[in-house]
C-alpha cells in the first residue's frame, strides 16, 4: 500500500459533517428498532447500508465508476471472513462466554479468517492487499 494521506483523511468539510450526521442517524435509527424488534433490526443491519452509503458518498464526491466498482468488489471479498463471527459469537454467548471475551475472541478469529482469505485469494489472482 502506498503512504496514507492523513492530511486528506483528517480534514473535514461541511459536506463531511452532513455525511456524518446522516450516516449516524441511520445507525441510531436501526439501533432503536432493535429495542422493539431484534429480527427486523438484524435484517436492516444485514442490508449493506454502510457500503451503499459509502458508494453514494463516493458518487457525490465525483469519484470514478472504477473506484466505486473496486469498492463494491472489495467489500464482497472482505465480507466473507466476517461471516463466521455471526455464528461463533452467538454460540459463545449461549455457552457461558462473557460478552467482552466472546467479542475479543471473535475479533481475533475474524482477523485470522481475513488473512486466510487474503492468502487463498492470492492463489487465484485476486489481491486484496496489494503492496
Amino acid at each position: 500500500m502506498s503512504r496514507i494521506p492523513w492530511d486528506k483523511i483528517l480534514t473535514f468539510t461541511p459536506a463531511d459533517i452532513v455525511k456524518f450526521l446522516i450516516t449516524a442517524a441511520i445507525i441510531v435509527f436501526v439501533n432503536k428498532i432493535q429495542i422493539v424488534n431484534d429480527r427486523l433490526s438484524a435484517l436492516l443491519i444485514a442490508l449493506p447500508f454502510t457500503s451503499l452509503i459509502a458508494m453514494i458518498w463516493m458518487h457525490q464526491d465525483h469519484q470514478s465508476a472504477q473506484r466505486v466498482a473496486n469498492h463494491a468488489e472489495g467489500t464482497f471479498w472482505f465480507v466473507l471472513p466476517t461471516l463466521p463471527m455471526f455464528l461463533i459469537l452467538p454460540w459463545m454467548l449461549r455457552h457461558g462466554w462473557g460478552f467482552w471475551a466472546a467479542l475479543a475472541a471473535n475479533c481475533i478469529l475474524t482477523i485470522g479468517f481475513f488473512w486466510l482469505t487474503v492468502f487463498i485469494l492470492r492463489r487465484f489472482g485476486i489481491d486484496l492487499m496489494p503492496k
